[in-house]
């Protein structure tokens, strides 16, 4: 009798953590192409545009619900639509290269994302007169 009741335990929890896993699967996920855009050594003036391509390797509907930049002169735009599984999109970041000097800033994604609902990536380099 003891050995029953065990063995329907060790079946119920092995049900309820099967379960769980299946349901930690199910989700949007994002990948992101690079995490960190290196423009090198750019001249004052010069384009700071750069493009982040992010992919929904999930089987959900992936929203991006917010990006920021870390200061003024860092402006990101994002897909406001949803990106559906298996589809890619593009974040596009705009710096500000009238300061002469590093770059060194970021941009926080949020969105619904299983694998992490916050995501930062990173813009460097140098502007020179």
């Amino acid at each position: 009798m003891k050995n029953l009741l065990i063995l329907m335990i060790v079946l119920v929890s092995g049900t309820i953590f099967g379960q769980e896993v299946t349901a930690l699967q199910n989700g949007a996920k994002m990948e992101f192409d690079k995490e960190v855009h290196d423009y090198g050594t750019i001249k004052k003036g010069d384009d700071g545009h750069c493009v982040f391509k992010i992919k929904n390797t999930g089987n959900q509907p992936l929203l991006i619900r917010n990006a920021k930049g870390s200061c003024q002169c860092t402006v990101p735009e994002w897909p406001k639509e949803p990106i559906l599984p298996g589809k890619t999109a593009e974040i596009k970041v705009k710096y500000n290269t009238s300061r002469v000097g590093v770059i060194n800033k970021s941009v926080t994604i949020s969105s619904n994302a299983m694998n992490g609902t916050t995501k930062v990536l990173r813009i460097k380099g140098t502007v020179t007169e």
